[in-house]
């Protein structure tokens, strides 16, 4: 089994339904084990900035899946609830991406792997550092010390909210 992190944003419709709805469809994947869930974070958007802010989370998982397959897992959670592409950086029910996958770097046409702009995004990282504060990210940084410099730039905040609750145990 390999340890990855995913994340998780919405700002379409009910947010808190497609993560949490996202949590629980993951977590039923074969091969794929939700293992914890970092708080929720409301974040403003990146890119086209006239859209709802996201809620942002991320989940440390186990998978026997290759990266490839558990990208195309991804990819079928996010067209189960809903997810049209049809806009880079624009609204979405769900968007799911993998962060980090073990210690693999990837690089292939359909997937990046430490995902390419995690250190410069504070709804990646700042979520990340609630599961992992000590994990030395791509760059040399404590997860904690650039969360915190992260979040100083930018617009982020906390939303009291346990998700670990989205998931069940598989037996």
């Amino acid at each position: 089994m390999t340890t990855a992190y995913v994340g998780f944003g919405s700002n379409l419709g009910d947010r808190r339904f497609y993560i949490r709805e996202a949590l629980r469809l993951l977590d039923e994947v074969p091969g794929i084990k939700v293992k914890r869930v970092a708080p929720l974070y409301r974040t403003a958007p990146v890119g086209l900035t006239e859209q709802e802010w996201f809620f942002n989370t991320v989940a440390e998982i186990d998978t026997s899946l290759s990266p490839h397959a558990l990208l195309a897992a991804l990819l079928a959670v996010e067209a189960r609830l809903g997810r049209v592409r049809t806009r880079r950086w624009g609204p979405r029910t769900i968007d799911l991406d993998i962060l980090l996958y073990g210690d693999l770097r990837l690089h292939t046409p359909d997937l990046t792997v430490p995902h390419p702009r995690l250190t410069e995004r504070a709804f990646a990282v700042v979520p990340l550092a609630d599961l992992a504060p000590e994990m030395i990210l791509p760059g040399g940084a404590k997860a904690r010390d650039l969360a915190a410099a992260l979040a100083a730039g930018q617009e982020i905040s906390r939303v009291e909210e346990d998700l670990d609750g989205c998931v069940r145990s598989k037996k």
